[in-house]
């Protein structure tokens, strides 16, 4: 007995000694989630247990690393416990999801039973196929299919070096991709929509290259999900509210018949803010109508004709809603169609007893909104009575001033009888 155990111990010390001189280092514990962040999921859709990351699948997601990597060799584990189950493991990734979708800028490795191995560029990322997929998108294919079916485990091992991704299905390099961008980002486990499990996580860096800020992924800031596509914990539950307001996946939709009593038909943090930094992607309906709508000057006043009429124009509609600020409809952030755009501050550019600088610094620059039907997205800065707005990466209000906004409330999505969608709902709060 002794013998055997001592021939346990001296294999289990080699295979470490072979790591060791390898350079790999786990990037999973096999106790707990140490060293990973759940971007975008509930709680319950990342878990540990028996050494192994349980992925439920649902909702759509990602898990990612707490820090990025530029060039190393990663390997890991995974098994599907389904025919047709569907993941992915993501290189180079941003810190949080592309515009209107429940994954990040990054380049994926296909984890799909039946159809695994594929590598392509995602929500913007760039690269040069080896294998290119005939129809022209940026996805190289796999040489060979080398997977096991659900129900067994499998092998990925990727390399990447100065720009050049290689990926080898159990022993084997099937599929390669060149002239990366970004070339340093995170590490990312997808959820999608199917249970999966990950194990022995181990990653070997090697040496890097300092890349220029354009191929490098942007950087963790701080920002935590107020929406976990699962249901609307953090949200306050108002009666009335039930079957309008719903986490469909990671869309959070509104059809816009609440039957909740005045104000509680908004949908409302639990939680309270002071001063922030918030991301909400939003957009309506492809279904619209031609109205008649104001033009709004730069100044905030409406355009009157030679007669003093006021002077509306014939637009697309499909919509109204907002984002209330501290609790206030005043410090609302429209949402709408109108021509100025959406981004403007309508209680406060219409109130006759404001300035005239504050009038005009509520009113939008410039309209940033995209085509109806399409996603949006609004960074709102709030800091004491001072509010910027960028919609679709363009700034709409630059320090604009809010006197006499509340000093702390809750954020508010707006009522205003409108089917609307919301996603990608991230905050960081600020001192």
């Amino acid at each position: 007995m002794k013998h055997v155990i001592k021939i346990i111990f001296f294999c289990f010390a080699g295979v470490f000694l072979l790591h060791a001189q390898e350079g790999f280092r786990s990037l999973f514990n096999g106790e707990n989630l140490d060293g990973w962040v759940n971007v975008n999921c509930a709680p319950e859709t990342w878990t540990v247990r028996d050494g192994m990351i349980i992925c439920t699948g649902i909702p759509t997601g990602i898990l990612r690393t707490d820090r990025q990597y530029e060039n190393f060799i990663l390997e890991l584990e995974w098994k599907h416990l389904h025919e047709g189950g569907n993941a992915g493991l993501f290189i180079h990734s941003d810190a949080i999801t592309a515009p209107g979708q429940p994954f990040s800028r990054s380049i994926e490795c296909q984890i799909m039973d039946g159809n695994h191995g594929d590598m392509f560029a995602i929500h913007g990322a760039t690269l040069v196929e080896d294998n290119p997929e005939p129809r022209g998108r940026m996805r190289s294919y796999p040489r060979e299919e080398r997977a096991n079916p659900a129900g067994e485990w499998n092998h990925y091992r990727v390399e990447s070096r100065d720009g050049t991704l290689t990926l080898a299905v159990n022993g084997k390099v099937v599929t390669r991709g060149f002239h990366l961008n970004p070339r340093k980002g995170y590490i990312c486990l997808e959820s999608e929509g199917s249970e999966i499990y990950f194990r022995n996580i181990r990653i070997q860096e090697l040496a890097g290259t300092n890349p220029p800020p354009e191929l490098v992924a942007a950087e963790d800031e701080g920002f935590v999900s107020l929406y976990n596509g699962l249901d609307l914990r953090g949200w306050k539950k108002v009666e009335g509210n039930e079957g309008h307001w719903q986490a469909d996946n990671w869309i959070l939709d509104y059809d816009g018949q609440s039957e909740a009593e005045g104000e509680d038909k908004h949908l409302w943090t639990e939680k309270e803010y002071e001063n922030f930094i918030l991301i909400v992607d939003w957009r309506f309906p492809e279904v619209v109508r031609i109205d008649s709508l104001p033009v709004i000057l730069p100044d905030g006043n409406q355009a009157t004709d030679p007669d003093g009429k006021d002077i509306n124009i014939p637009v697309n509609y499909a919509g109204d809603s907002g984002i209330y600020l501290r609790g206030s409809s005043k410090s609302q952030i429209n949402i709408w169609n109108w021509p100025v755009g959406s981004g403007e501050i309508y209680g406060y550019r219409t109130d006759a007893n404001m300035a005239p600088a504050i009038r005009q610094g509520v009113t939008p620059i410039m309209n940033a909104d995209n085509a109806i039907g399409r996603w949006n997205r609004f960074q709102i800065t709030l800091i004491d009575e001072v509010v910027s707005v960028i919609l679709n990466g363009k700034t709409v209000l630059k320090n604009a001033r809010l006197p006499g906004v509340p000093e702390k409330g809750p954020i508010a999505l707006q009522h205003h009888g409108d089917p609307i969608q919301f996603a990608n709902i991230y905050i960081k709060e600020l001192e």
